[in-house]
């Protein structure tokens, strides 16, 4: 049950953390190559504000290769 309430956390914080003008299969892609560096590295963090995306690039030398192309092709 705690897992399918962070990953419900994580897809709602991505979709406020990604600008308007992003697509819904960019939030997809993003939310998929990052969940499990979400989990490892940011599940405690307060959805809202962008404050996921930020723990992950703050944490970029940890991430996963697909989570930091993911994060870099959205900028």
């Amino acid at each position: 049950m705690r897992s399918i309430l962070a990953a419900t956390g994580f897809a709602v914080l991505l979709a406020a953390g990604v600008h308007a003008p992003a697509l819904a299969q960019d939030q997809a892609v993003l939310r998929d190559a990052c969940k499990a560096d979400y989990q490892k590295l940011c599940q405690g963090m307060q959805p809202g504000g962008g404050r996921i995306i930020k723990c992950l690039q703050d944490q970029s030398d940890k991430l996963s290769p697909g989570c930091k192309t993911a994060l870099s092709a959205r900028k």
